[in-house]
This record gives C-alpha cells, sequence and structure tokens, in this order.
C-alpha cells in the first residue's frame, strides 16, 4: 500500500504564517504538521508515499528530503495550480499504478493516529473507505450517510441542511477502482475535479463504499484558532523528558519536554509543554499547552497556551496568552498598559508592547 499527501493547498486562512512558508509546515507540538501525517502514516506500514505539491514546494522539498528520516521513500508530484482533490489522484496516476494506497490532506492531524481506519480498510478493501466524525456544524463539511452496516449511501458537499452530523474527514483508503471513478467525473461549479463526486460515482455503481466512525481527535488545521487548539490537544499526550540544562532555581512541573542545548535559569516551565532545540530561557514562565521551536529565547517573559517558531524572542512582556509567533518574531516591552496580550506575529516581525 502506498500514500498520497496532498501538500499543494495555499493556506489563505493562516497567513500572516503561510505568507513565509507552506500551511503544512506551520509547527505544532514541536513538529511541523506535515511531519504529523508522514509519522501517522509510517506507524501503520506504509513506505512509500507521494507528496503533491506546488508553487511552495521547495521549502517542502527541503524539509521532508528523500524521506529517510521518516524511514520511508517520497516521490514529488507537482501540481501547478490547486484543481481539487481527485485532480491530485489524476496526476498521480503513474506514481499509484494499481495500488491501493491511502490519501492523507497534510494539514490534517490525527491526535490518536491513523492505525485503526488503515487496518479496518485493509481487512475489508472496500472500493473506497471515509473516515467520518461526527461535528456540531456539519454544513461546513462533506457529509456522508450511512446504512446499518457502515456503507455509504449517499454523499453530499457542504450541504445547507445536513441529513447527518458525520462529517468527512481528510482520510480516504482507496482500491485501483478510484481511477476509473476519477476518469468519469466533470469539473465542478468551482472548476475543480472533487474527491467527493467521484466516491459518489462509485456509490451510484453500486460499489462498496464504507465509512470508518473516528472516535478520537481529529482537526483541519486550517486556521489560527485551530493550530492553538490542535497544539494542546497533543501537547496533552506527551511524557516529560529533559535533554537540556536546567539550574537550580528554576522549577519544572509537570510532563515537559526540554530539547538539547536549551538552558533554562531561574525560570518556572509549568508543562504540558515542549522546548526545542538551543533555547535560551532566564528569569521567565512558560506556561500550560506552549511549545516553542529551535533558538527561541526568553528574557523576563511569560507565555501560555502559546507556540513560539524557530528563533522567536520575546523580552519584558511578562504574560502573553493564545500567541503564536512567527519566525524570528520579536516581542519586546516599550511601554506599559495591558496585564496581559495575545499576539499573532509573522516571521521577521518586531512588535513592542506595554509592560
Amino acid at each position: 500500500m502506498k500514500a498520497l499527501v496532498l501538500a499543494g493547498g495555499a493556506g489563505t486562512r493562516l497567513r500572516p504564517f503561510s505568507h513565509s512558508m507552506p500551511k503544512q509546515l506551520v509547527p505544532i507540538a514541536g513538529k511541523p504538521v506535515l511531519f504529523h501525517a508522514l509519522d501517522a502514516l509510517r506507524a501503520t506500514g506504509i513506505t512509500e508515499a507521494g507528496i503533491i505539491v506546488s508553487g511552495t514546494d521547495a521549502a517542502i522539498r527541503a524539509s521532508v528530503g528523500d524521506g529517510s528520516r521518516f524511514d520511508m521513500t517520497v516521490t514529488y508530484l507537482p501540481q501547478d495550480r490547486p484543481r481539487g482533490l481527485a485532480h491530485c489522484v489524476m496526476i498521480a496516476r503513474d506514481f499509484l499504478a494499481d495500488d491501493d494506497f491511502v490519501m492523507y490532506l497534510g494539514d490534517n492531524i490525527f491526535a490518536e493516529g491513523i492505525a485503526g481506519p488503515v487496518g479496518a480498510f485493509v481487512r475489508d478493501r472496500a472500493a473506497a473507505q471515509l473516515v467520518v466524525t461526527k461535528v456540531m456544524d456539519p454544513s461546513q463539511y462533506g457529509v456522508a450517510e450511512l446504512d446499518a452496516t457502515g456503507r455509504v449511501t449517499a454523499l453530499e458537499e457542504k450541504p445547507a441542511h445536513p441529513r447527518t452530523d458525520l462529517a468527512v474527514t481528510g482520510l480516504y483508503c482507496f482500491t485501483p477502482e478510484i481511477h476509473e471513478a476519477v476518469g468519469r467525473i466533470e469539473p465542478s461549479w468551482r472548476n475543480e475535479f472533487e474527491i467527493t463526486d467521484a466516491v459518489r460515482w462509485l456509490v451510484d455503481q453500486d460499489r462498496p463504499v464504507r465509512a470508518e466512525l473516528l472516535s478520537g481527535y481529529w482537526a483541519d488545521t486550517g486556521t489560527l484558532a485551530d493550530l492553538l487548539e490542535c497544539n494542546r490537544v497533543l501537547l496533552e499526550g506527551i511524557t516529560g523528558a529533559v535533554h537540556g540544562t536546567v539550574d537550580s532555581r528554576s522549577r519544572i512541573s509537570g510532563p515537559v519536554v526540554i530539547e538539547a542545548g536549551t538552558t533554562i535559569e531561574g525560570s518556572t516551565i509549568t508543562g504540558p509543554a515542549i522546548i526545542g532545540a538551543g533555547c535560551a530561557i532566564v528569569d521567565s514562565h512558560v506556561g500550560p499547552f506552549t511549545s516553542l521551536g529551535t533558538r527561541c529565547t526568553l528574557t523576563a517573559a511569560g507565555v501560555e497556551h502559546s507556540i513560539l517558531m524557530d528563533d522567536a524572542s520575546v523580552h519584558g512582556v511578562r504574560l502573553q496568552k493564545g500567541s503564536i509567533i512567527g519566525r524570528a518574531g520579536k516581542v519586546s516591552q516599550g511601554g506599559s498598559g495591558a496585564a496581559s496580550h495575545r499576539l499573532l506575529i509573522g516571521d521577521d516581525s518586531r512588535v513592542e508592547v506595554p509592560a
């Protein structure tokens, strides 16, 4: 079995960060979203992945490389512009050959992995298998209707009046039958080839299309709020490990990961939290549900429920909550005023806030 990973989207809802990096490389809980996807796929035993890339492919190629860091082999499949998920299957035809495959949207997170749904597909080998989950507002998603056996009987994209609360997630399993299906459909009103239409064609042909109900946490990390919530959920599952240096004046509580080369001086770290390699934290507080990238610097600072990307720094600002600081972003004191701050700062930006 192979994997087809979609990493070509523009990520307009994640600006300003997606101006300077592919949305799939935005870090959550210490590593890029795309890395979580590749790790999840490898955990199922898959060793061959094709990655759909677009204009942002240079950064993704540089980060993922040949796939060896994931114990996989990776093939890059360029897409000139977004033309729909089914179009991704079309351009991957030669790579996929006649193998079964898992299609994984590279900005999705499955906190408990995907071994269960993939195992069900291997066991039952339906022509197509969706992974669905119950949501509060299904009108924002593709919505599936199932019979009592779990077979998909109808599928509708963002219906105004949903008939079920079962949203289709970003994980699909296919046999080679999907290639005929994508060849039979026409572009939608968006002028894109929709995977929903291809799966519906299989349903209409009375081919077995099944759905697995996901019980764990799933997120499409499409907004800044999604990033912070997903970061919180993933950090809840970490195991503490200290590889850096913590002085006698500092206090560590809860599960905290401190990577090699990081120094903690006169500070408190309250987990769950991840502090990347090469950071310097002095006279500061890192609160729960916070992840710091590599080479971050905190001096007389405080952050909670936040994400700081590589080389970010905070100086003299004692309390930030729900913030995302981009690569090499700088936050420093610049006067007096509010007691806490919520900041979304893009790469290489500098902001001064009241002390």
